[in-house]
């Protein structure tokens, strides 16, 4: 049987898919883990195993749908028979959990994706996402392989431009999604992506704590937001 992508498990109770940002590179999310680790069972998904030995190694342009599936196949190995997960995913992992919502609704509980970067649901987003490239991948990149390599640059390599031009396909449950965007992201281009993915699918969009770095920033309130938007299924919030 094939081995499952890489993944970190800790703490008890139902179990919650972390999807990290930018390569999939856990790295600063160990204050999020430990506060929402007395509450579920914490899977953090490493897409890339950026964390477990391979950063620097040659990786190849990504898709949504690589990073879902391998998350998908990681549920098949921690998830409990006739047991659903939750998932949040934020930035790019938030792009990857709205496709897993909708290749596998079946085995999740409920979604929160914040701030995923899919630019083009809005009317000018060609346009948003050529500027949010440009801003982004300036001149001086990170190394995306060798012994200089950096999480940013095989982001920036190979994640950020398949990700922002995903736009989420038709069939996504809305009942088992929230879309959240940080409140400190209000006028920003993410928040502007957010709110129209929710009026799109028709699901809640809630604020969360900080901007689009909120899990890093604010750990345990965003936890603590996070564990409640996930048991309530979003209702309640706005």
């Amino acid at each position: 049987m094939t081995e499952p992508p890489y993944h970190d498990v800790t703490g008890s109770g139902p179990v919650l898919l972390l999807v990290p940002g930018g390569a999939g590179h856990p790295m600063g999310l160990g204050p999020l883990v430990d506060r929402l680790a007395s509450r579920f069972t914490v899977v953090t998904y490493d897409p890339l195993g950026l964390a477990h030995g391979r950063l620097g190694l040659a990786v190849p342009d990504q898709r949504p749908a690589d990073w879902s599936e391998g998350a998908h196949r990681v549920l098949d190995a921690v998830l409990p028979a006739g047991e659903r997960a939750y998932v949040c995913g934020t930035s790019s992992g938030g792009v990857a959990a709205l496709d897993l919502l909708q290749r596998h609704p079946r085995r999740l509980a409920h979604v929160v994706a914040h701030e995923p970067p899919c630019v083009t649901v809005l009317p000018d987003g060609p346009e948003r996402r050529e500027e949010l490239i440009d801003r982004l991948d300036g001149p001086g990149r990170p190394a995306a392989e060798g012994p200089s390599a950096t999480p940013m640059g095989v982001f920036l390599a190979h994640v950020l431009r398949p990700f922002t031009a995903h736009s989420p396909g038709s069939g996504i449950p809305p009942g088992r999604l929230t879309l959240a965007a940080g409140a400190a992201s209000r006028g920003e281009l993410l928040y502007r992506v957010s709110k129209s993915l929710a009026d799109r699918i028709g699901c809640p969009l809630v604020p969360f704590p900080g901007g689009h770095l909120g899990a890093l920033e604010h750990p345990v309130e965003f936890a603590d937001l996070l564990a409640d938007t996930l048991r309530s299924g979003g209702r309640g919030s706005s």
